[in-house]
This record gives C-alpha cells, sequence and structure tokens, in this order.
C-alpha cells in the first residue's frame, strides 16, 4: 500500500473536502504517517476517516476531527500546547509540525510509552509527554497559548482555563459519557472568558479528579 497516496486523498476527500482550510493544518496532515501509530494490522485502515482501536479502551480519533480541532485552536506556528490525552501520539504529532513547543498528559503509561517511541521515530523531538491525570493539566509548564482535550469532559475543569494565558484557546469536547459538543473558550486579556460552541462529537471520557471516575472507583 502507497501511504503518501492513502494520506493525499485523505486531505482532499475528507479533510479539505469537507471545510478544514488552514494550510497550516493541511500540511501537518499530509505530513503525518498516520499508520505508524496503529497497530500494523490496522494500518490498511489508517487514512479511513474512522477512529480505529489502540488498544486499553481508547482510540486513534478520526483523521477529520484531529483536522477539525488543530484548526480550532487557531494556531499560526511557534505556540506552547497543551493537550490533554495522547493516547496514540498522532494528535501531539500533527500540533509538533504547527506549534513550537507541545506539552501534553497522559494516564495510561503503556499509552505514553508507545507514543514517546513513534514520536521519537518521526523527530517529533518538539513533543514532552508527562504521565498523569490530565484533568489537572501541566501546571509546572503553563500557561500555554492553546489547550486542546482530546477526551470528553462532564464539565470543563477549572485548571484548563488557569493555565490558558492571555488570548489562550481552549478546545474541549463537554457533555455526558456518550455524546459531548465540542466548545472553544477564549481567554480575554480582563481574565474574562468567552464560549463558543463548535460540533457534536463523540470521544472516550476524561478519566481524573475533575473527570469522570474509572469504573469501580
Amino acid at each position: 500500500m502507497d501511504f503518501a497516496i492513502a494520506r493525499r486523498r485523505m486531505v482532499e476527500k475528507h479533510i479539505k473536502g469537507r471545510g478544514v482550510n488552514d494550510p497550516l493544518v493541511l500540511q501537518a496532515m499530509l505530513e503525518v504517517p498516520r499508520h505508524l501509530f496503529v497497530e500494523e494490522a490496522l494500518q490498511s485502515q489508517a487514512y479511513g476517516d474512522y477512529p480505529l482501536p489502540i488498544g486499553n479502551k481508547q482510540t486513534i480519533s478520526q483523521p477529520y476531527i484531529v483536522a477539525y480541532m488543530t484548526e480550532a485552536l487557531q494556531l499560526r506556528g511557534g505556540e506552547k500546547v497543551l493537550e490533554i490525552g495522547t493516547g496514540s501520539g498522532y494528535q501531539a504529532a500533527v500540533l509538533a509540525r504547527i506549534a513550537g513547543k507541545v506539552f501534553t498528559v497522559e494516564r495510561i503509561p503503556e499509552l505514553a510509552r508507545r507514543a514517546r517511541r513513534i514520536l521519537d521515530r518521526i523527530g517529533a523531538v518538539n513533543v514532552n509527554i508527562k504521565v498523569t491525570d490530565g484533568t489537572i493539566g501541566w501546571e509546572e509548564q503553563a500557561p500555554f497559548d492553546a489547550i486542546v482535550v482530546t477526551a470528553g469532559a462532564p464539565a470543563v475543569p477549572e485548571k484548563y482555563l488557569d493555565q490558558l494565558a492571555p488570548g489562550g484557546r481552549l478546545v474541549i469536547p463537554v457533555g455526558d459519557m456518550y455524546s459531548q459538543v465540542l466548545k472553544r473558550f477564549t481567554k480575554q486579556a480582563d481574565g474574562r472568558v468567552a464560549e463558543e460552541s463548535l460540533l457534536g462529537c463523540r470521544f472516550v471520557p476524561l478519566v481524573g479528579r475533575d473527570g469522570w471516575h474509572e469504573e469501580g472507583e
């Protein structure tokens, strides 16, 4: 399978064809080899527009959603970005092509280790991974120009808004366990926060102190 051709088709049909127009995002999606972030048995499906399992009850998001959320962050290049939910590492790899530094948090050590190996393989040296409760963010590295959350939250953790720089954007799915609305929060210079609803979506739950609780807790 020619992955480069499949990647170009993915961008033209499923990303640009569905309204994502930011040239930085389109170029990043063209460059990042999504097939490396899934199991070898699933690589032939890597450029279809649907999520795929990555183990530990987690998924790699569909390419359109990755591109849409990245565009919603309104990056112009060189920013400091926080990602909540490293997962496969694919979203972090896309961000790394645009942002100056990417800090990404994952609660499952196995996923974090696997993502680190793949990110190193593709030369994403500007990505830093931390294993911790994602709902508390990464306070030591704050403030961030943008924060993206790749899991559905019952409400917006205050830590995220606290860790946004003035003018910063937070993109996060908010709702119940089964469906959410993707929202963008922009922090004004005076500290007030503007909220926008972008589109309906469905993500795995954001688990942690200020999110959903693990089964059995």
